[in-house]
């Protein structure tokens, strides 16, 4: 996985928007924002790695415009809408590239993290993210959950700042 500052130039979310500006792991591990390259070959850790942060279940995601059809644009947008979740999300990367863009809490920047095949991202419950694909315009990646597989997001507001998750995370950066 690679990280970033978005550049915050307007234009296609799918390019990688990279401003020249890397971002450390101290940095992302501060965020509580933790990743593994894991080859495909060695998925049994990325089972290791569920059960230890308790995560029973999982399935397959595959974002293409040939699964979606006429509601990829829609889904793409949505995903891109500022949010987070009241659950950490594990992703694993089986094939293609995406974008996950994180916010830097102190300076409300985007953190641009680049993920390809193999790689596996743990997002914090309560940070404010958002997603989109890269310029292959596919990805397909085990999704990790503590119960049923669910994927409800609550988008950046008022309503979100005083959510419990959001205020854990919040007081977990104090902490850190």
């Amino acid at each position: 996985m690679r990280a970033y500052y978005f550049d915050n130039i307007p234009g296609d979310q799918r390019l990688p928007h990279d401003s020249g500006t890397p971002v450390s792991d101290h940095i992302l591990k501060s965020l509580g924002l933790l990743h593994w390259y894991i080859p495909t070959s060695e998925q049994n850790q990325v089972d290791t790695i569920a059960e230890e942060r308790d995560h029973k279940n999982k399935d397959t995601m595959n974002v293409t415009k040939q699964g979606l059809g006429d509601l990829f644009e829609e889904k793409l947008k949505s995903y891109y809408e500022e949010h987070m979740h009241e659950e950490e999300e594990i992703r694993y990367i089986l094939e293609g590239t995406g974008f996950w863009d994180v916010r830097e809490h102190l300076s409300d920047s985007w953190i641009r993290c680049q993920v390809d095949t193999g790689d596996l991202i743990v997002l914090p419950a309560g940070i404010y993210h958002r997603f989109t694909l890269g310029e292959t315009n596919m990805i397909k990646a085990l999704r990790l959950f503590k119960d049923e597989p669910k994927w409800t997001p609550i988008n950046r507001s008022d309503f979100a700042d005083v959510n419990p998750s959001r205020v854990d995370y919040l007081n977990s950066l104090a902490v850190n």
